[in-house]
């Protein structure tokens, strides 16, 4: 078969539909559009660091079972690539998000969050050479005006919380982790991507272990049941669903599925906490959302 043919196949079969991979989405969002919620009900009895810790030294201790049992190794070229993608998808996502939603709400949380395409698109920019265009730049200020007005808005009007700027960098470490993590899934399988990511992301909790064991034997019984269902479903499940997304789809159409999550974490939000959103803080969740849009639709145009 010739070249040309070749890519034509592969093109019909990136373009139908793919049925595991829209699976996968549909999990990744639902689960991770909850574990804004379970994050804000576990704060308070636990730290950041100790809620990240609790979380993610578990579900590294999981996947460390899963690769003594599998025996899967990643090239030695990519071991460097994978730590990075691993410390900052792990231990600096999940500490800043944390310390952010003490006092932002999930809906406006997962609303920063999904800014992560943009620093996607600009990271390529700059590390690619991919063209970002008038369109890019218009997109990035939309979303990053957006971005303010939720740092600013609160039920008393306008008062700047410094916790949505540090929600904001979780978003960039999470951008720069799954442009790290593309090129591995193309070489291992998506589970063991995921499982090398979980435990070498939760080494630099580790110091933290006996603090939050502490805690834990202190905590309510619904704080230690919202850290089992953060381990068990939103990590364990939600990023092996989320790296097998990435493996079946380009990484720019995969995270745009995750649109989906700031409005379904914001109605969950609403329904188990009675979270509702101001009406400037809705309006910048709708701009950032918009400008995303906009930096990857219309950015090379």
């Amino acid at each position: 078969m010739s070249t040309g043919a070749s890519e034509l196949t592969i093109a019909k079969h990136k373009a139908s539909f793919d049925l595991v991979a829209f699976a996968a989405i549909l999990v990744t969002i639902v689960f991770w559009a909850s574990s804004f919620v379970v994050i804000r009900i576990c704060l308070g009895p636990l730290t950041p660091v100790e809620l990240a810790t609790a979380r993610y030294v578990a579900a590294g201790v999981i996947a460390l079972v899963y690769l003594v049992a599998m025996r899967t190794m990643p090239p030695k070229r990519d071991l460097i690539r994978l730590s990075v993608a691993a410390v900052l998808f792990i231990a600096a996502y999940s500490v800043l998000l944390n310390t952010g939603e003490q006092t932002v709400p999930a809906g406006p949380a997962s609303f920063i969050i999904n800014t992560m395409p943009v620093f996607t698109a600009l990271i390529a920019t700059f590390a690619l050479g991919e063209r970002f265009g008038r369109w890019g730049w218009v997109g990035t200020a939309i979303s990053f005006a957006g971005v303010a007005l939720i740092a600013a808005s609160t039920n008393d009007g306008f008062t700047l919380d410094v916790n949505a700027i540090l929600i904001l960098g979780a978003a960039m470490c999470s951008a720069i982790a799954s442009v790290l993590q593309k090129p591995l899934l193309g070489r291992l399988p998506a589970l063991a991507v995921t499982a090398w990511i979980l435990m070498i992301g939760c080494i630099p909790l580790l110091p933290a272990v006996p603090s939050t064991i502490h805690a834990l034997a202190a905590a309510p019984a619904e704080v230690n049941w919202g850290v089992a269902y953060l381990v068990i479903f939103p990590t364990a499940i939600g990023y092996m669903t989320w790296a097998i997304a990435l493996k079946r789809l380009t990484a720019g159409r995969a995270a745009n599925f995750l649109y989906g999550v700031p409005p379904t974490a914001t109605l969950i939000g609403f329904a188990w906490l009675g979270e509702m959103p101001t009406a400037i803080g809705a309006i910048g969740g709708v701009m950032a959302i918009v400008g995303v849009l906009v930096v990857n639709v219309m950015r090379k145009r």
